[in-house]
């Protein structure tokens, strides 16, 4: 039986962002199932103070500096300078749970194309169109994609995240546990920001350690 790494997360988190990368070599590895849990980071329409947008920008730099992940001038240049920008994570997070809806294999996809389409480039991904013009790029059809929006049972899955964030300890996003039967195992990512490939080979470690327990 395959290990399940449970990634806890935000669309619009920038460390998630930088976390990517882990991701995607946790994803590659045929020893793991991946398992995301979205926190709603923001829970509500928010409209930040500048103050509060020139220290997420610091924060960006460095994130980018430690996973190697881009942010385009179209966010910070533009977006993340604007007043008007709103961060609400629900709707994001609805996309990503409608795309795992129509086809397992497109969650993660919606999620990658998500961050990339508001840190690269700047696209408003809080609102219904651009969602769902991300959701067509990545090879969805849009009415199908409408549709299954009006149905995932939102609410229901940052319930069960935040049981889960509130049975390991987790303090923020990302968190990443793993599971190994019916055991927990939190996992220290951080030193692992610049390294996926170390990251995937760290955690067959723990699995192939673990496995005669199980």
């Amino acid at each position: 039986m395959p290990a399940t790494l449970h990634y806890i997360y935000d669309p619009l988190c920038g460390w998630c962002y930088g976390a990517e990368p882990l991701v995607s070599a946790a994803a590659a590895s045929p020893a793991i199932a991946l398992d995301l849990h979205a926190g709603a980071l923001w829970p509500e329409p928010t409209r930040l103070p500048e103050s509060t947008r020139l220290y997420i920008r610091q924060a960006d730099q460095r994130i980018a500096a430690m996973s190697g992940q881009r942010f385009g001038p179209d966010y910070h240049g533009g977006l993340l300078l604007d007043p008007t920008m709103v961060l609400e994570s629900r709707p994001p997070t609805a996309a990503v749970l409608a795309a795992q809806s129509l086809d397992p294999t497109k969650e993660l996809p919606m999620l990658r194309a998500i961050q990339h389409a508001h840190y690269e480039h700047g696209r408003r991904v809080v609102e219904h169109d651009v969602l769902c013009d991300i959701a067509v790029e990545i090879g969805l059809d849009r009415a199908a994609f409408e549709a299954a929006l009006t149905r995932v049972p939102l609410e229901e899955h940052i319930d069960s995240t935040h049981r889960l964030m509130s049975q390991v300890g987790a303090q923020g996003f990302p968190t990443f546990v793993l599971q190994l039967g019916d055991d927990l195992y939190p996992v220290p990512h951080g030193r692992f920001a610049s390294q996926p490939a170390e990251f995937r080979d760290w955690l067959e470690t723990q699995v192939n350690a673990h496995a005669p327990a199980h």
